[in-house]
This record gives C-alpha cells, structure tokens and sequence, in this order.
C-alpha cells in the first residue's frame, strides 16, 4: 500500500491505534522494571498518559491537524504520569510544534517531528540517560532523517523507522549496567515502539478502531482533609468553572485580560495555554460571565461546571480552605497513617500515590490550585513523580511553586521537620534539602520475579530489605530480613530509627522489631508509627 500522506482524519485514527496498542500490552512493559518489586508501573504510566490524550483527540470535532495535535498535546500533558508519561507527553509536545500549519503530513514532515519531538523530550530531563526511551526516540529521528528522502511511501517510512526502534531498544540491554545485570530492554522505549506499531498497523489495515478503556488499580482520589473543618456560609463563590478555549487567533494581551476580568469575579484561577487551546479553571457566582468572556477568544470544549455548596454538603473531596497564607505543601503519599503523619506536620494537601499509583500532571495541578498559598512547596517522595511534580509546578501561573525533589516519604517527612514559619522562602528550601539529604530511607517488600541483582540471587516472594534502591537484605522470612537491613544500615554516627509499619504488619510485630531495635541500638532513639502503606512492610528512617 502506498500512502504519501496523512490528513487530519488518518491523524485522529493513528494516535487512537497507537493508544490502543500500548495499552493492551501495557503488563508486558510493566514487567520490564529491573528491580523486582512490586512497583513496576512505566507501563501503566505510559498507557494512562498515551490514553488521556487519545481521550481528547477522540472528542475533537475537528478534522484540522493542527486542532487534532492540540488537543493531543493538551491531553497527554495534563494526563502525564510517572517520568515515562512526563517524557512521552514532551515527545507528543514536540511532534506537535513541528508539524503546526503544515496541512497534510508527508515524510519530509514526519523526519521533521521525529528530530524535534526527541530534542523536546530530551530539554525536559535533567540527566538524560542513554538506554531509554530517550535513546530509542533519537534513533527514531536519525531513521527518519535517512530515509526521508529514499521514499515518499510513509508505510515503507515507518516500517523502517520501526526497525531501526526495534534494533536500538534490543541494544538497551548493554547500554545500562542495570538492564544488562537483569536482561531486559528498557521499559519505556519498549512503550514508544508499541505506539509506533499501533499507528503503522492503522495506516496498512486502514482500519478504525474507537478508544479502549484502561482497566487498573490506580486511584484518582485526592485527600482533602480540610474539608471538614469548612462551614458552608464560607464558600465565598458557589461555581467550578472549567472548560478548554480553541484560541482562534487570541495573543497574549487577549489572555492576560481574560485572567485579569475573571480574577475581578472570583478566584481559585488557572490560565494555561499553549499555541491553539487554553485550559481555565475557576470559582466565581456566574459561571455565565465566566462562559461570554471566554467566548470572545474562541470556541469551548469540556464545559464542566460544579456547584462547590452542593459538593461540600455532600463531603465530596474539595479543599476550600478560609485562610489565605504565605506558604502552602503538598505532599505526595499512601496509606493512612502517613497521610495523618503529614497533616500532623504541616502538610496542607496530602496526594493519595506513590509506588504502582503516580499521580497525573493534572492532578497536582488540582492540588496547587487548591492551597490558598502565595508559595508552595511540593515534596513528591518518590523518584518517579518528581517529573510530573516539575511539569504541574511549570503549569501554574498564579502561584509559585517549588519542587523539593524527595525520593521517598522518609525524607519527605524529614523535610517538614526542618520547616520553621519564621523562615524565609530561599531558607525554606536550604533547610527541607538539608532535611532531606539527612535520612537514610530504608524499605521492606518482596520480589515480584526471579532475578539477580548486584551478584545476589532472588527468588520470587523472597523478602528483599533495601537502602535507597541498594538491595542490602534478601531473606525468606521478613523479621529476619528487616533486622539484618537495620543491622547493615545503622553506624556509630546514627542517634534516630524510626519505623513506619504498614498495612500487612500487625502492631505486635512492629513492637517486637522496635523492642530490637531499642535494645540492639541503645545510643540510639527508636519511634514506631503506623503508616498503613501497601506493598511495603517496613518503611524506615536512620539519622
């Protein structure tokens, strides 16, 4: 089949079969992860974030590439979960600023998204890292480059371009001491080359297929516990607006005074945009205003308007707080007790997620929105939601946010206590990273495969005790692999063990561990709590 071109219309069918793809074979990338625990979620992460922007390009209504990519590129950033999704939605992003006003797609076009999709995603990390989804991008791009001008055939483009993908994610196994150690390829560029398959089998089958559902466990719960404490004579403005503006031909000073006329009718505003849509999110008493200013921009989609009174009363989830202060938090974290813990120490918003359940951007953006702050300080305590956490925190406009990038909830909550309200914002941060870089997290699970890590063998169900991401302990029974993790992690310099039990843990065997430890360690402190997480037996703190 020869095909020389893709319309709006084929674009719409290939990122719904890209989608599709990927997430029927998400548990085989989510099986990819290369420590055996119970967290391995790039692709679950991928999928949700590939179908949330799938979701938007299915609503649309228009037929035009660049109102299709739009909408693509909105969805996948407010979707996007875990670092995989953050960088597969800056791939999307790319692809699409290269291919905005070009009318139909030819290869020529496409080489053109490829390289400028790679060199978007590869701004937005850090520390890019060869043997990735980042690797297996740039290859892509280097593919398209070279054949761009050997065929104007796209189905011969892609299949080669597929190729190219597919040879450079086998060779990710030798690129990473730690793929290598566990012989897998890389989770995340096995992701990418399931989108690429799904979009090239549309385009030879030139069949249509309609969105497939995500089925997982993953909660959108967000723990607004200050509800409670709200009377509903204080809900100052009755209406959550929320909708998406095609702009039309809007600039900035159109934008600026659309934020400037609906800051004058309520409050709580978000303002995002990007070259063809605009996200606005806010609390006023005539959502019809709100709706005829935003009218003379442009055309609306995904009108949503909630009346907050009828909300509050029926003790929804929606944070409303009465006080309007200099400095907010937002912690990302599961399981019951910790989510106490956090509010106990001055935690405004606590994120149900963690390990198997990253947040979406959008869903922390929800969350900035919902502190009444001036500055926020956002702890993410978990590696994986630290990209996502950036990305919200880039998204709001009205307030200033900053990422304290916590690995784990252990330092998260070291952190807080290094927090004095006498101080100043740059003091602020100086004293969370200090806090922060003072622990040493410590954790219990088990393994979810068979495997070898750092010259150990580990069977499936052993326990596995770890610092950091180091596998110190393997045993078979998890008092004796908690005891001998301590045993490893605690030094002369040591003077604090705190230990957070979670949901599979009795309080008498946390006892029993403490009156160990107390008596094993007497130089040092010993604190129990109960942290109701799942999938981690033991969390611990050594400072």
């Amino acid at each position: 089949m020869e095909i020389k071109s893709v319309d709006g219309l084929m674009l719409r069918r290939l990122i719904i079969a890209g989608a599709n793809e990927l997430g029927r074979n998400r548990n085989i990338v989510d099986a990819l992860n290369v420590f055996p625990v119970p967290d391995g979620d790039t692709g679950t992460n991928m999928s949700l974030t590939m179908f949330s922007a799938a979701k938007e390009v299915e609503k649309c209504m228009s037929n035009d590439i660049d109102d299709v990519l739009s909408l693509c590129a909105s969805g996948a950033l407010k979707g996007a979960r875990g670092n995989s999704g953050v960088i597969l939605s800056q791939l999307i992003r790319g692809f699409y600023k290269a291919v905005t006003g070009c009318g139909n797609i030819n290869v020529i076009t496409l080489a053109q998204a490829f390289k400028t999709a790679t060199e978007t995603a590869y701004k937005a990390v850090m520390k890019p890292k060869e043997g990735t989804i980042l690797t297996v991008a740039s290859a892509c791009a280097l593919a398209a480059q070279n054949v761009c001008f050997e065929t104007e055939n796209i189905c011969e483009f892609m299949e080669y371009v597929i190729n190219i993908a597919e040879e450079t994610l086998a060779k990710t196994t030798d690129m990473l001491p730690m793929l290598k150690e566990a012989n897998v390829v890389d989770a995340g560029g096995m992701g990418l080359v399931f989108i690429l398959k799904g979009a090239f089998n549309s385009i030879k089958s030139g069949k249509e297929e309609t969105l497939e559902q995500i089925q997982t466990g993953i909660t959108k719960e967000v723990n607004f516990d200050a509800i409670s404490s709200v009377k509903s004579e204080n809900i100052k403005f009755k209406y959550c607006t929320e909708f998406f503006i095609i702009k039309n031909n809007a600039g900035n000073n159109e934008i600026e005074n659309l934020r400037k006329y609906l800051l004058s009718i309520g409050d709580s505003l978000i303002v995002a945009f990007d070259d063809k849509t605009i996200k606005v999110h806010v609390h006023s008493n005539h959502p019809g205003l709100v709706i005829e200013k935003a009218l003379e921009i442009g055309a609306l989609d995904g009108l949503k308007i909630d009346n907050m009174l009828v909300q509050h009363n029926n003790k929804i989830d929606f944070n409303t707080k009465k006080e309007n202060k200099k400095y907010g938090f937002i912690s990302v974290s599961s399981g019951d007790g910790f989510k106490e813990i956090f509010k106990n120490v001055g935690v405004d918003i606590v994120i149900n997620g963690g390990q198997t359940m990253n947040p979406s951007t959008e869903e922390i953006l929800n969350a900035i929105n919902n502190v009444n702050a001036e500055t926020i300080f956002l702890l993410p305590n978990n590696k994986n939601i630290i990209l996502a956490s950036e990305q919200a925190a880039e998204l709001s406009d009205l307030k200033k946010v900053n990422v304290i990038k916590t690995k784990s909830v252990q330092e998260g909550i070291s952190a807080m206590l290094n927090y004095d309200e006498s101080m100043e914002e740059d003091e602020i941060i100086l004293a969370m990273n200090e806090g922060m870089n003072f622990v040493k997290p410590l954790s219990v699970t088990f393994a979810v495969r068979d495997t070898v890590i750092d010259g150990q063998n580990i069977n499936k169900n052993d326990y596995m005790g770890m610092i950091g991401d180091k596998i110190i302990s393997v045993e078979k029974d998890v008092l004796s692999c908690v005891k001998n993790l301590v045993n490893k992690a605690v030094d002369d310099n040591s003077e604090i063990i705190t230990i957070y039990y979670g949901e599979d843990i009795s309080k008498g065997s946390a006892e029993e561990l403490k009156s160990y430890a107390e008596e094993k360690f007497k130089n040092c402190d010993v604190e129990l709590y109960y942290g109701g997480q799942p999938l981690y037996y033991y969390l611990i703190s050594v400072e």
